[in-house]
């Protein structure tokens, strides 16, 4: 019973292929739509993942002021970090490794060639607490960090802008005003989460930053790395504490620093990014709704138009859940044929989509799979009313309709 059903549903499918087809065009774009939208959401949720996890494993970034998320600067008039904060950290709290960070910007000039970057004065612990290893030459040493030597790290951007397919090993290169030898390169980060270009910037001694560029001792902010995830809370506490009794901080005082997480950033972003994909799905998920009227309305159609045929079959002994199955199936049919097309039209144009926004491409095949029985649930739900019209046709009326 149901095979006929199919296959007379879609003998007059085909009869009225145009009219079908712009029936269910609502379906296509709604069902392509919102699997689009939570394709594309995936790709940005991924893309910010793997943003969030070049800067670094279990990191701890701590800035003067209030200011959330990471930065190469302190926030407002807070009283910059200095190299005792660093040391206490290092003493007290264990598992960790510590990196303190001053920058500045400055013109690095090589040639007839020059720059606008970010310069960063560090120590060697910087590279590893941001899991950035040197692919070329070597880090500066702890004597040159100490004694505050004019050595410098290039990015790959600084490196490509300032020296091209040329080997910068050995070179000097002026930052600002300060001559400074080039001794490593290091590997490709690519953008950030906050859309900066990781790769811009050169890396020099601390001291060589705060003797000869910024003029002061001041520390904008301090990295650190944590051995294990799960310790991260403890840790924080811990440097909580430490730096309120450095600086001064009585009970009931609001903090004058910030102290976050990379894995508290990546769950607000994901939950952003989670409740964003949901709503422009919702919207998307509409188009569904005024598919699943146009079906109606075209099931109505057909019923006015059939009347006689419908007459003709229940005189000669179908039943009322014959007809009422016919129709009913034909709806589906249709609603779920749309499903199909929006399918192909929304993993094709999320593909598109993300290629061009340079994201990946993470389709998911639940959402696939419940947009397309929704949209079949869309057809026994609009094909109802329309089939069970033509199910309760009298005979006798319908063999007079002309």
């Amino acid at each position: 019973m149901i095979g006929n059903a199919v296959i007379l549903a879609l003998r007059e499918i085909h009869r009225n292929l145009m009219r079908a087809t712009l029936t269910t065009l609502g379906i296509i774009i709604g069902v392509g739509a919102v699997i689009a939208m939570v394709t594309i959401g995936n790709g940005a949720r991924e893309s910010v993942s793997a943003s969030i996890g070049s800067m670094g494993r279990n990191l701890i970034i701590l800035q003067p002021g209030t200011r959330d998320g990471p930065g190469g600067g302190g926030a407002g008039t807070a009283t910059a970090f200095v190299q005792g904060d660093v040391d206490a950290i290092i003493r007290d709290v264990p598992d960790v490794r510590v990196a303190g960070l001053a920058s500045r910007s400055a013109t690095v000039v090589s040639g007839n060639r020059n720059h606008p970057t970010q310069v960063a004065g560090t120590n060697d612990a910087y590279l590893g607490v941001r899991d950035w290893p040197v692919i070329e030459g070597r880090v500066f040493s702890d004597a040159e960090t100490r004694a505050g030597r004019p050595v410098c790290v290039l990015g790959q951007t600084v490196r490509n802008i300032l020296f091209g397919t040329q080997n910068p090993l050995g070179a000097e290169i002026r930052v600002g005003q300060i001559p400074c030898e080039v001794i490593g390169v290091l590997s490709a980060k690519g953008q950030s989460t906050f859309g900066q270009d990781q790769d811009d910037i050169v890396v020099m001694p601390l001291r060589t930053l705060q003797r000869r560029l910024a003029g002061n001792l001041d520390i904008g902010t301090i990295w650190v790395s944590a051995d294990n995830a799960a310790d991260i809370p403890r840790i924080k506490e811990q440097i909580n504490r430490i730096l309120r009794e450095r600086r001064h901080i009585g009970a009931g005082e609001s903090d004058d620093f910030s102290v976050n997480d990379l894995q508290e950033i990546a769950g607000v972003m994901d939950t952003t990014a989670a409740i964003l994909t949901a709503f422009l799905a919702a919207i998307a998920a509409i188009s569904l709704l005024v598919g699943g009227i146009g079906i109606m309305n075209i099931m109505l159609v057909s019923v006015t138009e059939r009347t006689r045929e419908i007459g003709i079959r229940l005189a000669i002994g179908a039943r009322e859940r014959d007809v009422l199955t016919q129709f009913l199936v034909e709806a589906v049919m249709m609603s779920a044929l749309g499903g199909i097309g929006g399918i192909i039209l929304g993993l094709s144009a999320s593909a598109i989509a993300v290629h061009f926004l340079n994201m990946p491409y993470v389709p998911s095949f639940t959402i696939v799979l419940i947009a397309f029985l929704f949209s079949a649930a869309i057809g026994v739900a609009f094909g109802y009313f329309p089939a069970r019209r033509a199910a309760r046709l009298d005979p006798i009326d319908a063999l007079r309709h002309e």
